[in-house]
């Protein structure tokens, strides 16, 4: 069974220093960026996950070459209008939403029909919340179901600006936009409800024509045909959301203590950090510093042993939306009832993780009450499991695997988790970090 992964016992304390993989989301809009730019922008850190190196197919296919030389990456970009439209081009997206969902926005302009696929997960997921927004520049879209891949997409060399209000805090769907106004004649006009923002800061380092008014819940944003991109050298930052299921794992050991160097702290990312510490825990910012419109620290953190429940407030929901499924341990060893609501995007996701929380819930016999967009956890501070648990049939979503793991190494039990490969996703060397932290 090379695919399962057997848990029998609880990680024993530890204090360590890590490293977590490169961020996936700015890895991702790096490769895209650069290989619009004109020349040769090199990375570091660049995360070598499949959704990545599904972004550097798709680019490759659209005659833009690269080279991976162990821990650097180097994207021959040939400009904004450098891109290949061949005859019966395909990109596949694999499992990745925001490959997906931003490409679409890049290659709007396409002389050819351009066909999207992706593997089952990413099949059944919403692809008309992009097709209905970019629809408006003047291209057009069939659809399987008319909303699902594999997708078509029609380009035009006419494209108009457009006025749109994204209202699901979705930055796939925003970022999407964004793109494809960058091909568009006129002024693209956003007004989108709080979500990451890496696609901006990363047109604002560049000197892109971009304008961002940042409201209370919502930002107005205004982007200009794009005539010419510089290279983009970057030194990724690590993941918060890699990072997450590590400060989970601390908080829920016994006499333990973490740093995970140099992680992106962009203020859409951190509503985990935001949610936990409204639970009285204690994390810790340590040499904090500003690359390229990001910031960056050393995240530190211990164990706790009193953990207060919390009524989560809804407007943290979108920096936490990955970081869920982990969140929801913490809450189950919580002292008290934990309410969380405004959710329905989780069950969006690559499984529907709404659902897979209560399931899991439900396996370590924490009381929970699910509904559609909400779960209210009855916390139970003296959790510890004594009896096998088995998760399979998850759509191989890898959040699910790694929240799974890391309930495991913190309540105990024995645990048979199949599809271990689905980590390769967004985190293939998350076992080996889990291994580092026993001790010597």
């Amino acid at each position: 069974m090379p695919d399962v992964l057997l848990i029998n016992k609880k990680l024993v304390n530890f204090k360590k220093v890590i490293n977590v993989s490169g961020d996936k989301s700015i890895s991702i809009r790096w490769v895209l960026f650069s290989s619009l730019a004109n020349g040769v922008s090199t990375a570091k850190n660049l995360l070598m996950s499949e959704d990545v190196l599904a972004a550097l197919k798709a680019v490759k296919c659209l005659g833009i070459k690269y080279k991976i030389n162990k821990n650097t990456c180097k994207i021959y970009g040939k400009g904004i209008n450098g891109y290949k439209y061949k005859k019966n081009l395909i990109i596949n997206a694999k499992n990745s939403g925001t490959l997906g969902r931003l490409i679409l926005g890049i290659i709007i302009n396409s002389s050819n029909p351009i066909k999207l696929i992706g593997d089952k997960s990413l099949s059944k997921r919403d692809f008309k919340r992009i097709s209905d927004p970019l629809s408006k520049f003047g291209v057009k879209f069939k659809l399987t179901n008319n909303k699902n891949l594999p997708l078509t997409i029609y380009g035009s060399t006419k494209l108009k600006s457009i006025n749109y209000f994204e209202k699901k805090g979705s930055a796939q769907c925003k970022s999407s936009v964004i793109l494809g106004g960058m091909r568009s004649n006129g002024i693209t006009k956003i007004k989108a409800k709080k979500s990451r923002n890496h696609t901006e800061l990363m047109c604002k380092h560049l000197n892109l024509p971009i304008t961002i008014n940042n409201k209370k819940t919502y930002d107005e944003i205004k982007i200009s045909r794009v005539k010419k991109i510089k290279t983009l050298n970057y030194n990724i930052p690590s993941d918060i959301s890699s990072s997450a299921f590590f400060i989970v794992l601390t908080i829920l050991s016994n006499n333990s203590e973490l740093i995970i160097k140099n992680v992106n702290i962009n203020n859409t990312r951190i509503g985990i950090i935001q949610i936990l510490q409204k639970m009285g825990i204690k994390i810790l910012f340590k040499n904090q510093k500003n690359y390229k419109g990001e910031k960056i620290a050393d995240i530190k953190i211990k164990s706790e042993k009193s953990i207060k429940a919390i009524n989560c407030p809804e407007k943290l929901n979108s920096g936490a939306i990955d970081e869920f499924l982990v969140i929801f341990l913490v809450a189950a060893k919580a002292k008290g009832i934990s309410y969380f609501k405004g959710l329905s995007e989780l069950n969006q996701k690559e499984s529907p993780r709404l659902q897979w929380a209560e399931k899991i819930l439900n396996k370590i016999g924490v009381k929970n009450i699910t509904t559609k967009d909400s779960i209210k956890i009855f916390g139970n501070p003296n959790l510890n499991i004594n009896k096998k648990i088995i998760i399979k049939d998850y759509l191989k979503d890898h959040r699910v695997f790694m929240t799974s793991v890391i309930a495991a190494l913190s309540f105990g039990g024995s645990w048979k988790i199949h599809d271990k490969n689905s980590i390769k996703t967004s985190f293939p060397n998350f076992l080996e970090i889990i291994s580092s932290l026993k001790n010597d």
